[in-house]
């Protein structure tokens, strides 16, 4: 079974523009932000410093 800490890694990789980490897959990783709340409000907070940052030129 996998954790959301190796979920939160594959979504900072896709915010990131990277590929998912090794064992873990799209279908896998939409499964889990489907029923994880908490794994659904870091990667929107994740997405959200993304943009931030590229706003200040830090990206």
């Amino acid at each position: 079974m996998q954790h959301c800490s190796e979920f939160r890694t594959a979504i900072s990789a896709g915010v990131d523009g990277e590929d998912l980490p090794p064992g873990v897959t799209g279908a896998a990783l939409d499964a889990h932000l489907r029923g994880c709340a908490e794994c659904r409000a870091w990667g929107d907070r994740a997405r959200r410093l993304r943009v931030l940052a590229a706003g200040l030129g830090m990206d």
